[in-house]
C-alpha cells in the first residue's frame, strides 16, 4: 500500500546545542523502516519527472521502488549506473531545487525525500561487507583527468566503467576537491569520500596526489610525452574573491577557501594540529552562500560569536534552505541588508571591527534578485577580531596561462561547448572551472557529458 501521508519522514539530526560544539555529523540518516517508510510514498510516475530534475539522470522512481521492497542492494546498483558518488549526493546536492522540486507528491504537500533515500542506500551499501568489484577489460585507450573534484571523479568513473586507462591528477595531497578541502565534516565526513574514492580506484582509476598540471607538466606534456590521447580539466574554481576595502590585509581576514581548507584538509579544528586557524572570539562572515554557511558553521564550532552579513534580504540568500535554518539553530547571528565598507585594526594590526554600510533594496539587477543600493548616512560597527570573505571564486588561472591554444573567458573560465569540448582538440573540460562556482551535481553532471563525448572521440581516432 502507498504511504499518502502528506509529511515525509524527518530526518534525525543531532541537538544544535549539541552539535555546534562539535564536528561529527548533523544529520543521522534513516532507519531502513524509516527509508522504506518514505519509499512508500513514491507514486513511481511513469513520466519521471524527478529524473529529468536530476543532472545526472539517476533513474529515480526505479530505485526507490526497489527501497520500498527493501532490496537496497538491487536500489545501489540502479543509483550506481548513474552516478559515481551516491553517499556524497545524497548529503550535499540541492535536491529541493532540482529532483524534488519536480517530485508530484510536492503539488499538495512535501515531497519524496529522495536525497535522504539516496544517502541511505548508499550507507546501507557502504556499511556491507566488502565485495570484489569486477574491474571493467581494458579498452586499450588512455585518458587524464586533471582535479579530483566531483566533475573529475565523475569523469573518470565513467570513462573506467567503459574500459579506459584513467589517471587522475590531483594538486592537493588528498583527493577529493572540494568534496575534501571545502565542504566541513559535519556535513560531509571525510572517510565517506575516500570510501567513494576507493570504489573508483577498484574499477581501475589511478590517482596521482600532489602533482600540479601546469607546473610539474603541461597538458601539452600529457598527451605528447604521456601518451594520453584525450584529457578532461575538472580544476574547479579555487581563486577567492575580496571586496578590495581598506582593512582586508589585516590579521585575522581569510578567504573563505583558506578558513575552511585549514579546517577540512588540514584538521586544524583538532587539538594539536600543526596547522593554525583563528577564529577569535567574534567572527564576521561576509556572503550568504552555502559556503558562508559552512564557515560560519565552522567558526561557531571553534568557539566564536558568529555573525553573517548580507547585503539583501534573508529572502535573496543564495543558500540552501537547510544550510541556512540549520546555521540558525546552532546560534549564528545574520544581518541582512548589511555591507562591510571598511575593516578597522587593533594597534598591533589585528582586525578589530568591521564597519558596515546599512543597505535597501531597489530594482531587480541582471540576476534578477532586488538591487541593494546604499541607505545614506546609515552605518553600524560589528566588533570582531576575524573576518571571512565568502563572495565567490574564480578558476585558477595556471592552466590556461601553460596551455597553448585554450580559449577562456574574461573572467577566467575555460571556454567549453554543450559536451565539454575546448578549442583545443582531445581536450575537454567542466565543473567550476568552466562555469565558475556551482553545485557538486552539476559538475558532476559536466564530467558524465565530457566522458561520453571523450568516448566518441578515442574510439573514433
Amino acid at each position: 500500500m502507498p504511504n499518502m501521508s502528506l509529511k515525509r519522514n524527518e530526518m534525525p539530526v543531532q541537538e544544535p546545542d549539541v552539535r555546534n560544539k562539535n564536528f561529527k555529523e548533523v544529520a543521522l540518516g534513516y532507519t531502513e523502516q524509516q527509508a522504506i517508510d518514505e519509499a512508500q510514498r513514491c507514486l513511481n510516475c511513469k513520466n519521471k519527472p524527478c529524473t529529468g530534475g536530476c543532472p545526472v539522470q539517476i533513474d529515480i522512481p526505479a530505485f526507490i521502488a526497489e527501497v520500498a521492497k527493501g532490496d537496497f542492494a538491487a536500489a545501489y546498483d540502479i543509483i550506481t549506473k548513474s552516478s559515481s558518488l551516491p553517499a556524497v549526493c545524497g548529503r550535499v546536492c540541492p535536491q529541493e531545487t532540482q529532483c524534488e522540486s519536480k517530485c508530484v507528491r510536492g503539488i499538495k504537500g512535501e515531497p519524496v525525500a529522495i536525497g535522504r533515500l539516496e544517502r541511505f542506500v548508499a550507507d546501507w551499501h557502504n556499511a556491507q561487507p566488502e565485495t570484489a568489484v569486477k574491474k571493467p577489460a581494458s579498452n586499450g585507450h588512455k585518458a587524464a583527468v586533471i582535479g579530483s573534484g566531483p566533475s573529475g571523479l565523475a569523469c573518470a568513473g565513467d570513462l573506467a566503467k567503459k574500459g579506459y586507462d584513467v589517471t587522475v591528477f590531483e594538486a592537493l595531497h588528498a583527493a577529493g576537491g572540494v568534496l575534501s578541502y571545502g565542504i566541513p565534516e559535519f556535513r560531509l565526513p571525510k572517510t565517506i569520500v575516500q570510501k567513494e574514492i576507493e570504489g573508483l580506484k577498484a574499477l581501475g582509476v589511478k590517482v596521482e596526489t600532489n602533482t600540479v598540471v601546469g607546473r610539474t607538466m603541461s597538458i601539452d606534456e600529457l598527451m605528447q610525452e604521456e601518451g594520453f590521447e584525450s584529457v578532461f580539466i575538472g580544476s574547479g574554481a579555487g581563486l577567492p574573491r575580496f571586496m578590495n576595502i581598506p582593512g582586508e590585509n589585516l590579521n585575522g581576514v581569510y578567504s573563505a577557501n583558506e578558513f575552511l581548507t585549514r579546517i577540512n584538509l588540514m584538521k586544524a579544528y583538532k587539538e594539536g594540529s600543526s596547522t593554525p586557524i583563528k577564529a577569535g572570539t567574534k567572527a564576521v562572515i561576509v556572503g550568504g552562500g552555502n559556503v558562508a554557511m559552512d564557515a560560519a558553521r565552522c567558526a561557531k564550532r571553534l568557539g566564536a560569536e558568529v555573525y553573517i552579513v548580507y547585503r539583501r534580504t534573508e529572502n535573496e540568500l543564495p543558500a540552501r534552505a537547510e544550510e541556512v535554518e540549520h546555521a540558525k539553530e546552532e546560534g549564528i547571528i545574520f544581518k541582512f541588508l548589511t555591507n562591510p565598507v571598511e575593516i578597522n585594526a587593533t594597534e598591533n594590526g589585528w582586525v578589530k571591527s568591521v564597519r558596515c554600510q546599512e543597505m535597501e533594496l531597489s530594482e531587480p539587477d541582471a540576476s534578477g534578485r532586488a538591487k541593494p543600493v546604499p541607505k545614506e548616512g546609515a552605518f553600524i560597527e560589528i566588533e570582531a577580531d576575524c573576518v571571512i570573505m565568502s563572495i565567490g571564486t574564480s578558476p585558477n588561472p595556471l592552466i590556461k596561462s601553460t596551455t597553448a591554444g585554450l580559449d577562456t573567458q574574461k573572467w577566467g573560465g575555460i571556454i567549453a561547448d554543450e559536451n565539454g569540448l575546448t578549442s583545443k582538440e582531445g581536450v575537454y573540460a567542466g565543473g567550476d572551472a568552466v562555469t565558475g562556482a556551482a553545485t557538486v551535481i552539476l559538475a558532476m553532471g559536466a564530467g558524465k557529458k565530457a566522458a561520453a563525448a571523450m568516448d566518441e572521440y578515442m574510439q573514433n581516432k
